[in-house]
């Protein structure tokens, strides 16, 4: 393949200013949402056999479709070796590869970070003035916030995941599915805590206490956030007034 064709395959694969390469990003995205949703789905207990091939089927497509994926994204990198050993190349590898090598071990779940890849396109807004603090405030930590949450989103399936291969054995009524175990990880993550549903296991007792270590981070970062906000909305507004006030005095 010429240097041209991968530079227009380059300007699809990994670029977001053209209409093929929106369409491409959005395709790969609602590709991730499907597996993770069939993946959550496959851990319902009683499933019929009709559904469990249809899983099945949607597993092995979107397992082709990510590895096409992944060969276009090492083709058109410009430094291959240092995509492969990347963060986001070693997610999409680790998404794909126990599949082939049939390791027995489920990695589907890494898929989920895999959406990390949308903030990549975030671009800093332009922040109008604003005569509401607090208005303002939010606007300027508005990306911050949009991340905060999808990231509490991701942990919270994580969690949910991490929690269920613990005690599904040791509990299969309790956490009979990771929709089960979303219950647990909102109220580990949030550190409600409210003790109805709780781990027996050792390895599920030791995964809790991590869970909860980054819960207490998850509950102070909305705070750290206005804060921060708030203290840099007041310093723009200092700003503003005392150029404001040089024009007039020019």
């Amino acid at each position: 393949m010429s240097s041209p064709r991968i530079a227009r395959l380059r300007g699809v694969v990994e670029s977001r200013n053209t209409v093929a390469g929106r369409v491409f990003d959005a395709s790969v995205q609602t590709l991730i949402v499907l597996s993770l949703v069939s993946f959550s789905v496959e851990t319902l207990p009683n499933l019929p056999s009709s559904i469990v091939r249809i899983l099945r089927s949607i597993e092995v497509v979107t397992i082709a479709l990510f590895s096409v994926e992944y060969a276009l994204r090492v083709l058109v990198a410009k430094h291959r070796l240092r995509f492969v050993l990347s963060f986001f190349g070693l997610v999409d590898l680790l998404a794909i590869l126990p599949f082939y090598l049939s390791t027995g071990i489920d990695f589907r779940s890494v898929r989920s970070l895999r959406l990390l890849r949308l903030f990549r396109t975030m671009k800093i807004l332009r922040y109008s003035r604003a005569i509401r603090r607090l208005y303002r405030a939010i606007t300027l930590a508005r990306e911050e916030f949009v991340l905060f949450l999808s990231l509490a989103a991701l942990l919270l399936f994580l969690s949910a995941v991490g929690i269920y291969y613990f005690e599904n054995e040791a509990q299969p009524e309790v956490f009979a599915s990771i929709f089960h175990s979303l219950w647990w990880s909102v109220t580990t993550l949030t550190t409600v805590g409210y003790g109805d549903v709780y781990p027996v296991t050792m390895g599920g007792r030791i995964f809790t206490f991590i869970v909860l270590v980054v819960g207490v981070g998850i509950v102070a970062v909305p705070t750290g956030l206005v804060s921060s906000a708030l203290s840099e909305a007041r310093r723009l507004e200092r700003e503003e007034s005392m150029e404001q006030n040089r024009d007039l005095e020019g």
